[in-house]
């Protein structure tokens, strides 16, 4: 793969081939189709993920320990030609094995008796109707009325075969696996259909039709997959298909990658009145600043290309050209250096439209992201499912307010981040902007409400902020002492799906080499790991020497009987190794050191003048190093040890590289087996909002201000939002205590204090404490960390007890590590910092509510309470 997936990526892509070899396997020896779906939220890459799974089935994976599937066949099937089009480009992008030669869409005449393995073919609907030429001919029948082995149709003009024909043959090789993709595959499966409906296309191809076969293996993408899994569901009952668990992403991690934006600024009237193009002026605006802003920083960090924002303007089912034209005029007005020719269309009219005096030729809606002239794109509802445009940073939609429903679609669609990475400390630039001229405050409210609960699966708390009255926060000069603190604050890297520690060493030597930041580490690097293989092949020789004869030896097990007798002899036979059986095992080396450093150890061993021999015995002795445990532990303990010192030789050099570098060693650093220990990042911008939403009501009020943040306004204050009651109290008892605080954003972020734990399965997540308060304790600003959280949520525990862990390891650097909760009405404070609390937590037992309730806990201190 050309990228490196994120770990949810990793762990879909894993789930995702495991249930397509347990398919394979249902199918080959019972002979009945399977089914399997993947809902993953708007922006988490589906895409990327089928990439990754399609180049395993062709080409297998050793991070994933997957073989290849010689015969397999995948189809990939959508509603739209053009959606086919950019996935067919996106699995190019994504694939450095997939070839674009293995990328076939299918048109006529398409003469061919069965499709070939190790490769993908694209189809659509449009392409399976009877009046298409690849079916012409094709003639349904009643399933009763189908002898077997015949179908009753005549070949399309040019083709021997009709496409019907060519998928059943394909199916019916017993040396050919046929997967289905369905993309967005909610469509097709309308639950309102009855049982004696004539049935989809889709669900024709699915579960076969006319004598024709059903599809092996089916797998549907979609982030709203309900339709389709209880279409499965249905055929699972009735043994026609068998569903298998669904594979589902966590939205939460996906807003946690960084590859969505945190922020929906929505603006809308005041009041009721005529001022939809004051709100296109502001948007304008807005859009220009988003274009200076994008190049200042594309700029500053040496990236070949700058990101060009593009404005969206939604038109209502019927719109009026001449508004439309009076918008771009106002547009133009604001933003005089727009190039010409910069506007384009989407509607259903394939044809130039003109809006005022503005001539506007239509474009394909999957190609505008690259099309980066395109500054200006007008659109109704083409491209609200579909597509994608990380670059469109402000919409302005002239729907009425009753169609609020586009509005999301359409936000779904505009939440993707250009760089397909977080910006560091810059809110700004991880927003969207949506301008909303006859909206009133409830029914923004309705979206509001709709953005931070439920965007096609990103559940509560996801960390994503929908702001209706923006209030833009920069760095607070009254309080800027503090920073020299803030750079000291430990934070902790999550865990990733693990990768083996000398992989991550070759990871992050070619890192360090491919910045110029130690030229030469990848060879000085293999060096010191290929000296301590040496030292523990002596140090272990006996356990190697047994290994290598392990590795020579090919067991077999020979049963035998006689015929009539009941008795049956075993015996073990054992055969010398031939070349492919000794290159078989050498992948074991390869899976615990990483090709690069497995391969380069064998030349080690050979040396410059070695024979074919030498090179045999290499290939044994790196195999059998691998198999011994001892080894591997030695050798994964010296990877870690080396590349800690790198990173700590390495802190300041690294800091100073463009943010997509120091991302890349941020993902290297995580793919440790524990956390690992770094530094804060600085905030740069913040948007808060100061306005709330009434969880209960949907009313909206201002929110109260305070002072001393590290971020705010231009008058030295930030809105405090969605904060309960007793969590106010706290931000403002602290106060009177502290020089400066900060609210911690609630995901992973440079700018964000993470701490790691384990959840009651054994594995890792982050959680960001609400608050840091900085306070003078003599003489000196120390930081401290004031979580007040609730104690009701079901992994409060675990939270508890990484909290605890952090404070055992990073106490000294702070002042005060305090949980908080609001228990029977008083708040409950349980002191980190102390080693019998930490016991206690430790020692479990206990729901979260007893820790608060027990002699553990005291009474909260704050002033004023």
């Amino acid at each position: 793969m050309k990228f490196t997936l994120k770990p949810y990526q990793a762990d879909a892509v894993a789930a995702m081939l495991s249930s397509l070899e347990r398919a394979k396997n249902v199918y080959e020896r019972e002979n009945v189709p399977t089914s399997v779906s993947l809902s993953a939220t708007t922006g988490a890459g589906k895409t990327v993920m089928a990439a990754a799974v399609i180049e395993a089935l062709f080409y297998g994976n050793e991070t994933f320990d997957f073989e290849a599937d010689p015969g397999a066949v995948v189809i990939w099937f959508s509603y739209s030609p053009d959606l086919n089009e950019q996935s067919r480009f996106r699995l190019m992008e994504a694939s450095d094995k997939i070839e674009s030669s293995d990328l076939v869409v299918i048109e006529p005449p398409f003469a061919k008796p069965r499709l070939d393995p190790g490769k993908v073919y694209f189809l659509n609907t449009g392409k399976l109707t009877k009046n298409s030429l690849l079916t012409r001919g094709h003639v349904e029948v009643e399933e009763g009325e189908v002898l077997p082995g015949l179908h009753d149709a005549a070949q399309p003009d040019m083709q021997g075969w009709t496409i019907w024909e060519t998928i059943a043959n394909t199916i019916s090789d017993p040396d050919m696996t046929v997967y289905m993709i369905l993309d967005e595959a909610h469509r097709g499966f309308r639950a309102d259909r009855s049982a004696s409906d004539k049935p989809t296309t889709v669900r024709k191809l699915v579960n076969g039709h006319s004598g024709y076969p059903p599809i092996p293996i089916v797998w549907g993408i979609s982030a709203t997959i309900e339709q389709f899994r209880n279409a499965m569901t249905e055929a699972d009952s009735s043994d026609a298909r068998r569903a298998l668990p669904p594979i589902e992403v966590d939205g939460f991690q996906v807003q946690e990658s960084g590859l969505v934006k945190d922020t929906v600024v929505l603006e809308i009237p005041a009041e009721a009145q005529a001022i939809d193009l004051v709100l296109v002026r502001r948007a304008a605006k807005k859009f220009r600043e988003a274009s200076e802003r994008w190049e200042r920083y594309c700029t500053d960090q040496g990236l070949p290309d700058i990101v060009r924002p593009l404005l969206v303007l939604q038109a209502p089912a019927t719109p009026d050209h001449d508004k439309i034209g009076e918008a771009i005029d106002v547009i133009f007005d604001e933003f005089p250096t727009l190039p010409a020719g910069c506007i384009r269309h989407v509607f259903g009219e394939h044809t130039p439209q003109r809006f005022g005096a503005h001539d506007v030729d239509w474009v394909e809606p999957q190609t505008v992201e690259d099309k980066t002239h395109i500054r200006i794109l007008i659109a109704k509802d083409a491209i609200s499912t579909g597509w994608d445009c990380p670059r469109a940073e402000v919409l302005v939609s002239f729907r009425p307010a009753r169609e609020h429903t586009h509005i999301t679609q359409l936000l779904g669609r505009m939440v993707r981040n250009p760089l397909a990475r977080r910006v560091p400390g810059d809110e700004v630039l991880n927003s969207v902007d949506c301008i909303l001229p006859f909206f009133d405050r409830t029914m923004a409210g309705n979206v509001v409400k709709y953005l931070t609960g439920k965007i096609d699966g990103v559940p509560d708390g996801s960390g994503r902020k929908a702001i209706i009255e923006e209030c833009k926060l920069l760095p607070n000069a009254s309080v800027d002492f503090v920073w020299p603190v803030w750079d000291s604050i430990p934070t902790m890297t999550v865990p990733q799906r693990g990768a083996a520690p000398v992989k991550r060493l070759a990871s992050l030597a070619h890192a360090l080499a491919t910045d110029g930041v130690r030229p030469g580490a990848v060879k000085e690097v293999a060096g010191l790991i290929h000296a301590a293989l040496d030292g523990a092949n002596v140090e272990f020789a006996s356990k190697v020497k047994a290994s290598m004869a392990e590795v020579l030896a090919v067991r077999l097990q020979q049963i035998s009987g006689r015929l009539g007798k009941g008795n049956i002899a075993y015996a073990d036979i054992f055969e010398q190794a031939d070349e492919r059986a000794i290159r078989a095992a050498f992948q074991d080396a390869r899976k615990a050191f990483g090709s690069d450093i497995a391969s380069m150890y064998v030349d080690h061993l050979v040396g410059e003048d070695g024979e074919d021999d030498d090179l045999r015995d290499a290939f044994i002795r790196a195999a059998a190093l691998a198999t011994v445990p001892e080894i591997r532990e030695r050798i994964d303990a010296r990877a870690n040890e080396i590349a800690n010192t790198l990173f700590a030789e390495h802190r300041v050099d690294i800091k100073s590289l463009r943010d997509d570098r120091q991302s890349e060693y941020e993902d290297i650093r995580a793919l440790a087996v524990e956390p690992q220990v770094t530094s804060l990042g600085r905030p740069k911008t913040r948007i808060e909002d100061y306005v709330e939403v009434d969880e209960k009501t949907g009313q909206l009020a201002r929110a109260p201000l305070a002072p001393k943040h590290l971020m705010s306004d231009e008058h030295g204050q930030v809105p405090i939002t969605k904060l309960n009651d007793w969590e106010r109290e706290v931000v403002f008892a602290e106060l009177k205590r502290s020089v400066a605080w900060y609210r911690n954003p609630p995901r992973q972020a440079t700018d964000s204090l993470g701490i790691a734990y384990r959840d009651g399965s054994g594995d890792w997540h982050s959680m960001h404490p609400d608050f840091i308060f900085f306070s003078e304790v003599n003489g000196k600003v120390v930081p401290s960390i004031v979580d007040p959280h609730g104690h009701h949520l079901g992994d409060s525990t675990e939270k508890l007890q990484g909290l605890a862990k952090f404070a055992e390891d990073h106490g000294a650097s702070f002042h005060r590590i305090e949980a908080l909760s609001r228990v029977s009405g008083n708040m409950r404070v349980l002191d980190l910092t102390k080693p019998a609390v930490r016991e206690a937590i430790y020692a479990g037992g206990k729901t979260p509510i007893d820790f608060y309730e027990s002699p553990i806990a005291d009474d909260y201190d704050g002033p004023g309470l």
